[in-house]
């Protein structure tokens, strides 16, 4: 495996990176002034991916909702009945894994023994074990899981917003499944999914921190097992998703201390990846810096009449196929905070965007992504995010230095209309 090395001119960054012959992607960034090390080894698999044609198959394969993040908790189980937390444990590891709506994730972080830790952590993604007992004792396992989300305040107000905004794309579904759909799940079922999503090449390896770049890929590179890649990829079946949203607004009662709020817009630009996804979200963040941002008068204003606190937040989250902007918080007005924000959103295109605040909202932007590169944990985890979208996060510069104002302008008024819009509420019981 040849290793590739870049460094930015801008930054000072380095990356060395390779495709390995079983199509893993492996991406090192070492840091050399840091204290410790983070590895994540990811697949382009979540919870949305629940219908697929695995290569080399013409039919479709369907699957339980849920089976991801089910596969990720399964494959902690290792044939020697041993404890994958107490090999890392040995080894100062301190390890952990997710599933999102996109991705599955496995890894570690740790101040010693990084090439031990590798070992363990590839040693055990590479070696899945389910049985029909062990299966059917995580049905209860996660069933718990499940229940405790039914009843968490910021989870149920998220899915609800996702409920509203969407119609059928199952991005709407809780990541977890429910405890009916969990309740199909089989070893015959896991081992599809795994063979499908776990093949090398639809997975990648970041490791980001105090380690030597050629070392840690000559250890990547023993711990490969035999895996042939897939001559072509992996084919995922969504429902096509109207650009209408499902409902406005969606309301629950649960044990929380005030009412939470989640409103926003649904995203109906989508179908492509790369830079112009990235480029796309550059914009998007400009533009909710200047609406909603600490700066802007609508805080401001929110802050001062005690409609909003602290808590107040914004984001935009995005994949090829679906997208949308969420504005979250606690308020004793869920629905005042929703209609000052339609009214700005409607002064803004009544009066236009500020080109001043435009130049200096970019300028934040880019200080952000200078900063992310101190955290290596999250700037390995985004690396990998964006890889999985086919964007070189590496060289951020080249999508952000094409954005301009009007980009911004044109992208404000395509994507902030009252008609996408929705609101989710949880009051207290």
């Amino acid at each position: 495996m040849e290793l590739k090395y870049i460094k930015s001119s801008i930054t000072g960054e380095e990356l060395y990176y390779a495709v390995h012959s079983s199509g893993l992607g492996v991406y090192i960034i070492p840091k050399k002034d840091y204290s410790k090390a983070y590895a994540i080894f990811g697949t382009r698999y979540g919870s949305v991916d629940s219908k697929f044609v695995v290569p080399g198959e013409s039919e479709l394969t369907e699957v339980p909702d849920g089976i991801a993040h089910y596969l990720e908790h399964k494959m902690f189980d290792q044939p020697d009945g041993s404890n994958v937390f107490d090999k890392f444990a040995k080894y100062g590891g301190n390890a952990n894994a997710f599933t999102s709506f996109n991705m599955t994730a496995y890894l570690f972080s740790a101040t010693q023994d990084i090439e031990k830790n590798i070992e363990t952590l590839m040693d055990y993604v590479q070696s899945p074990y389910f049985t029909e007992e062990s299966v059917q004792k995580e049905q209860g396992i996660i069933g718990q899981e499940i229940r405790m989300y039914d009843d968490n305040g910021n989870w149920r107000l998220f899915f609800n917003f996702l409920d509203c905004l969407y119609k059928e794309h199952p991005v709407k579904k809780d990541i977890a499944g429910t405890i009916e759909s969990i309740s199909h799940i089989t070893p015959e079922y896991l081992y599809k999914c795994y063979n499908t999503f776990y093949n090398l090449s639809n997975m990648t390896i970041v490791v980001a921190g105090n380690v030597d770049a050629v070392k840690i890929a000559k250890v990547i590179e023993k711990c490969v097992k035999k895996n042939e890649p897939f001559s072509e990829e992996i084919k995922k079946v969504y429902p096509n998703e109207s650009k209408e949203i499902a409902k406005e607004y969606a309301e629950q009662s649960l044990s929380v201390a005030m009412p939470l709020f989640m409103l926003g817009f649904k995203d109906t630009d989508t179908g492509y990846g790369g830079k112009k996804l990235l480029k796309k979200s550059i914009e998007m963040n400009i533009i909710l810096k200047m609406l909603f941002g600490k700066s802007s008068r609508l805080y401001k204003d929110l802050y001062e009449k005690g409609l909003i606190n602290n808590s107040f937040s914004f984001e935009y989250t995005m994949q090829p196929d679906y997208g949308f902007t969420s504005i979250n918080g606690e308020s004793a007005d869920p629905k005042a905070v929703y209609e000052a924000v339609m009214r700005e959103v409607e002064k803004a295109h009544e009066e236009g965007l500020s080109k001043d605040d435009f130049e200096r909202i970019k300028k934040v932007i880019w200080g952000d992504y200078i900063r992310s590169h101190n955290d290596i944990e999250e700037y390995a985890d985004t690396f990998m995010r964006m890889l999985f979208m086919d964007i070189d996060y590496f060289n951020f510069i080249d999508a952000y230095n094409e954005v301009t104002f009007d980009d911004v302008k044109k992208r404000f008024n395509e994507h902030f209309e009252k008609d996408r819009s929705a609101l989710s509420v949880v009051n207290p019981v």
